[in-house]
C-alpha cells in the first residue's frame, strides 16, 4: 500500500461525513481507494467497531449521493499492523455527474479529484460531464437546477383536464428514470431561465423605443403573457367593401400565435441568449436562437416537414393542443396571408432563425414606387438580391439608366448595397 495521498488515493482517520465528498470526486474523475482508520501522514490508527464503520459508509453513500452509486462502490474490512480498517474501492460511474442529494447538481454539490484533494466542479465542468453522460440532447439532460416547481405548468394542463402530477412526470419525461429533473422539466418549470425579450419601436427603424419588456418563467406563461402583449398592439382597421364594412386586423391572429409557438418550440436552449421580438409599424420579427435542424431546408419548412431540436417540448405543446399537427406551423402563418400583397419572410442562419409577419394594414412600398421600381421591388422578392445587370435585362434599358434608377432606390432607403464593383449586389431594406 502507497504511504501518501494521491489522485486515486485518499486516508481518513476515522469516519467523517466529509467522505461522501471524497468517493463523489473519484467517481466523477477516474476512480480511487478510500481507507479509514489511516491518518494523513499514513500512519495506521485503525478502527474501534470496524462493522458499525463499514454499515455507516454503506448507509451514507445510499442515502446522500444521487444518482445511485452503490454499484460502482465496494467496502471491505483490513487489517494493517493488527489494527482494523474500512477500505473503499471507488470505480469511475457511467452517470456522472454526482452529487450530494442535498446541495443538488450545482458547483457546492459536485465534486472531481485534483491531486490530492476533492474540490467543487466549476459548472462548465458539470456541464461537460451531463452532456458526456445524457448526450447531446439538452431536453434529455439532468437539469442543474433541480428545485423546481410547476405552477404554471399546473395551470396549463388544468385548462384542458389532462393530469399533471408527480406520476405523471417521468410518462412526460420531466423527470428521467432515476426521478431526477431533466432540462425540459427545468423548461416548463416556473424557474425556466430562457426569456423572452421583446422591443417595441417607434417607425420603420431600431432607432426609437416605445417599450421594452422580459418575459420569463415557465414556457407556458412565456407563452401566454407575450401572445397578450402582442395581441394589445395588434390592431383592427376598417374598409367599406362594396355595402358591407369589413374588419382586418395588423397581424392574422394564427400567424402570431404559430410563429409564436416556433419560436419557442425549435430554438436551441443549449444557447442562454434570449428570443428577440421586435415590432415596428409595418412588421414583427421574430429571433430564435439556433439555426435549422441537420439535413432541413428552407423549401423543406414550406412543405411542412418538421424536425425539431425539442422533440419532447413538441410532443408537450402537442398534447396540449398548442401545436395542431406537426410541421403545420409555418404553412399555417403563409396560408393566413395568401390574399395579402405582402408575404410573411423566413430567414435562417446556422445559429438563428427569423420570421417576420408584415403588418396587414401598414401601406405597402408598393404604393410609393413608379412602375420602374415596382418591376425591381418585384424582381428582389423573388430573387432576394440582384445585380444591376438584372435590373437592366429586367426593364430593357441600358446600363446608365439601371445604375440611376438603382441608386435613387438605395437613396430613398428602398434599396441596401452589398459588395463593391462588379460583385454589387442589391437588396430590399428591412
Amino acid at each position: 500500500m502507497d504511504d501518501c495521498e494521491g489522485l486515486n488515493l485518499e486516508f481518513k482517520r476515522q469516519y467523517v461525513k466529509d467522505i461522501s465528498k471524497t468517493i463523489i470526486s473519484f467517481a466523477n474523475t477516474n476512480g480511487g481507494v478510500i481507507y479509514v482508520g489511516i491518518d494523513d501522514d499514513g500512519t495506521v490508527v485503525g478502527i474501534d467497531d470496524v462493522n458499525e464503520v463499514t454499515s455507516r459508509l454503506s448507509n451514507m453513500i445510499r442515502d446522500t449521493i444521487q444518482p445511485d452509486v452503490t454499484m460502482f462502490v465496494s467496502i471491505s474490512q483490513e487489517k494493517r499492523d493488527g489494527k482494523d480498517l474500512a477500505k473503499l474501492i471507488v470505480q469511475k460511474g457511467t452517470e456522472s455527474p454526482y452529487y450530494l442529494r442535498g446541495k443538488g447538481i450545482r458547483t457546492e454539490g459536485v465534486f472531481i479529484r485534483q491531486g490530492a484533494s476533492s474540490v467543487p466542479a466549476s459548472e462548465s465542468m458539470i456541464r461537460r460531464m451531463i452532456k458526456d453522460t445524457d448526450g447531446d440532447a439538452y431536453e434529455a439532460m439532468r437539469a442543474l437546477n433541480q428545485s423546481l416547481t410547476f405552477e404554471a405548468a399546473t395551470r396549463e394542463f388544468q385548462l384542458r383536464n389532462i393530469p399533471f402530477a408527480s406520476e405523471q412526470f417521468k410518462t412526460l419525461r420531466i423527470v428521467n428514470e432515476d426521478g431526477i429533473y431533466t432540462n425540459l422539466g427545468l423548461l416548463i418549470s416556473d424557474q425556466c431561465m430562457h426569456t423572452i425579450k421583446l422591443a417595441v419601436f417607434q417607425g420603420k427603424e431600431k432607432t426609437t423605443f416605445k417599450d421594452r419588456v422580459e418575459f420569463d418563467g415557465s414556457l407556458f406563461k412565456q407563452l401566454n403573457d407575450c401572445f397578450s402583449y402582442l395581441s394589445r398592439y395588434n390592431r383592427v382597421s376598417s374598409e367599406m367593401v362594396g355595402l358591407y364594412r369589413e374588419d382586418k386586423k395588423d397581424y392574422p391572429q394564427e400567424a402570431l400565435r404559430e410563429a409564436l409557438i416556433n419560436a419557442l418550440v425549435h430554438r436551441d436552449y443549449a444557447y442562454s441568449a434570449s428570443t428577440l421580438i421586435s415590432l415596428f409599424d409595418d412588421r414583427i420579427e421574430m429571433v430564435s436562437v439556433g439555426g435549422l435542424a441537420e439535413g432541413l431546408n428552407l423549401p423543406d419548412i414550406m412543405l411542412g416537414i418538421s424536425i425539431t431540436k425539442n422533440d419532447r417540448l413538441a410532443s408537450l405543446f402537442y398534447r396540449l393542443m398548442l401545436i395542431e399537427a406537426y410541421g403545420t406551423g409555418v404553412p399555417r402563418i403563409f396560408d393566413s396571408y395568401k390574399k395579402e400583397k405582402v408575404k410573411p419572410r423566413i430567414e435562417t442562419s446556422d445559429n438563428a432563425f427569423k420570421i417576420t409577419l408584415p403588418n396587414r394594414n401598414e401601406p405597402g412600398i408598393d404604393t410609393q414606387l413608379n412602375r420602374s421600381e415596382k418591376a425591381i421591388v418585384e424582381l428582389l422578392r423573388q430573387e432576394g438580391r440582384i445585380k444591376r445587370k438584372e435590373v437592366e435585362k429586367q426593364l430593357g434599358i441600358s446600363q446608365s439608366m439601371a445604375g440611376r434608377i438603382v441608386r435613387d432606390m438605395v437613396d430613398k432607403e428602398i434599396l441596401d448595397v452589398r459588395g463593391q464593383g462588379k460583385n454589387t449586389e442589391y437588396l430590399l431594406k428591412d
